[in-house]
């Protein structure tokens, strides 16, 4: 974190932290007591509530912009093992305190992934691990802030994650004021701009990349301005059917998917013209038991030909379901007509 970030977090703290003598105080001596006691009346230092926590009476705050269900053993495995080499948790989460939730005491404003790690290890052979957490007396303005300082910093919270995250704000605490929210968060109004614009980039567009997390803001900001235009919105909606298509068959396939700058240059060049039918050899659907069920063999301009496997488990209905689902996504890629 910058100086700067540093110096814009310290403000954000100050003086909004719930005050508490420590429960485990142990001067040495009576003078160095006496001491610290009048420089905490005097207000040159602050004492934070540092409480060890179960993470089960912990909730996530719900304006954050990480997404908590995308967190796994994978991207969350440097954390893990600094938390087990260091025999805990030592960098405590900001949190604050809720009234009337009977399913928990604490939010998390700051440290979504120290609480998923922690709860992860409570159940993987560490139980005694507690939630570390500074409580502060936060509005949803100053939390909001809070977290997204912290969030700039980190690469697994995607621009797309975090634009969305702007423009829920935007209205919610800024009056719709763009000027007042850059400023508020020591950002370019510029750049904020370009933020809410991506942000207008609808789920059926974005479903064309395989992970939201290479996106990045300059070329977004492009395909963007290019959904703008009307008379292409249509040409881009169809081609990102197409793409989302091939991304699945692609993963499918045991193959490499289509990389963020490879979907974007499709769709800023998509028109709504006519196109070369897509090629969906390998696109398959699994029944109830999980098992392979029924995939397309081949695909070309001759016709599909299609393959039932034995041992899925499917039923006829099941079988019937997955057919209809294929013969709409083959529609949708120009393999066959309407």
């Amino acid at each position: 974190m910058s100086k700067k970030q540093a110096s814009y977090l310290d403000g954000l703290l100050d003086g909004g932290e719930e005050t508490s003598t420590p429960e485990r105080v142990r001067p040495t001596t009576l003078l160095s007591r006496g001491s610290a006691l009048a420089r905490v009346q005097s207000g040159e230092v602050k004492q934070v509530t540092q409480l060890e926590l179960d993470p089960a009476r912990v909730k996530i705050w719900s304006g954050n912009a990480r997404h908590y269900s995308k967190l796994n053993e994978h991207n969350c495995a440097d954390l893990l093992d600094a938390l087990v080499a260091e025999g805990g948790q030592k960098i405590p989460a900001i949190v604050r305190r809720l009234d009337g939730d009977p399913d928990a005491d604490y939010e998390v404003i700051a440290g979504s992934r120290r609480h998923w790690s922690i709860s992860w290890l409570r159940k993987h052979s560490y139980p005694d691990f507690k939630f570390l957490a500074h409580v502060h007396n936060l509005d949803d303005e100053a939390a909001f802030r809070l977290a997204d300082i912290e969030n700039r910093s980190r690469k697994d919270v995607s621009d797309i994650e975090r634009a969305r995250n702007y423009l829920a704000a935007i209205n919610k605490h800024y009056g719709g004021k763009q000027r007042r929210m850059a400023e508020r968060l020591k950002v370019s109004e510029g750049w904020l701009s370009k933020m809410l614009k991506v942000a207008s980039l609808p789920d059926n567009v974005l479903a064309a990349f395989s992970s939201l997390d290479d996106v990045l803001l300059k070329p977004a900001y492009e395909l963007a301005k290019v959904y703008d235009d009307n008379g292409r919105r249509k040409g881009i909606d169809a081609e990102a059917k197409v793409i989302a298509l091939e991304q699945q068959a692609l993963v499918l396939g045991g193959q490499k998917p289509l990389t963020a700058a490879q979907v974007i240059k499709r769709l800023v060049k998509a028109d709504g013209a006519s196109r070369e039918p897509r090629d969906l050899t390998g696109y398959s659907k699994y029944g109830k038991t999980g098992r392979l069920s029924l995939s397309v063999e081949a695909c070309n301009r001759q016709g599909v030909t299609f393959r039932v496997h034995a041992g899925s488990g499917e039923d006829v209905d099941g079988l019937t379901a997955a057919f209809k689902d294929m013969m709409d996504k083959l529609k949708a890629s120009g393999i066959i007509g309407n």
